[in-house]
C-alpha cells in the first residue's frame, strides 16, 4: 500500500504575501530508489507516483481523498508564526531602547 504525506507547504521565499499558503498538498512517498542513467547520468526511478502533487483547499478534503483511495497517510500540521502587532510610531517612541 502506498504511503502519502499531507501537509501545508511554507510560502516561497520569493513571495511577499501569504495568499497561496492556505492550500494543502498530498504527495506520495518514494517507493523506489533513484538510479543514475547509464547513458546520460540523470537520476531516474520507475516510481511514477513521485511526480504527482495533488492540491486541496482543506485538510479534510485531502484526508477524504486518501481514505477513498485506501492510501496510508500521515498529516503534518503547519507551524503557525506569531505576529506581534506593531505600529510605525513605535520606532520613534521615547521609551525605545537605544543601541
Amino acid at each position: 500500500m502506498a504511503m502519502v504525506r499531507i501537509y501545508r507547504p511554507a510560502k516561497n521565499a520569493m513571495q511577499s504575501g501569504r495568499g497561496n499558503a492556505t492550500r494543502w498538498l498530498l504527495e506520495f512517498d518514494p517507493a523506489d530508489a533513484q538510479e543514475p542513467s547509464a547513458l546520460m547520468g540523470w537520476a531516474g526511478s520507475h516510481d511514477t507516483n513521485r511526480q504527482l502533487k495533488l492540491w486541496f483547499a482543506t485538510k479534510d478534503e485531502a484526508i477524504a481523498f486518501a481514505q477513498g483511495k485506501n492510501l496510508a497517510y500521515r498529516v503534518e500540521e503547519p507551524h503557525e508564526r506569531k505576529v506581534t502587532p506593531k505600529s510605525y510610531a513605535d520606532n520613534f517612541a521615547y521609551k525605545r531602547a537605544q543601541t
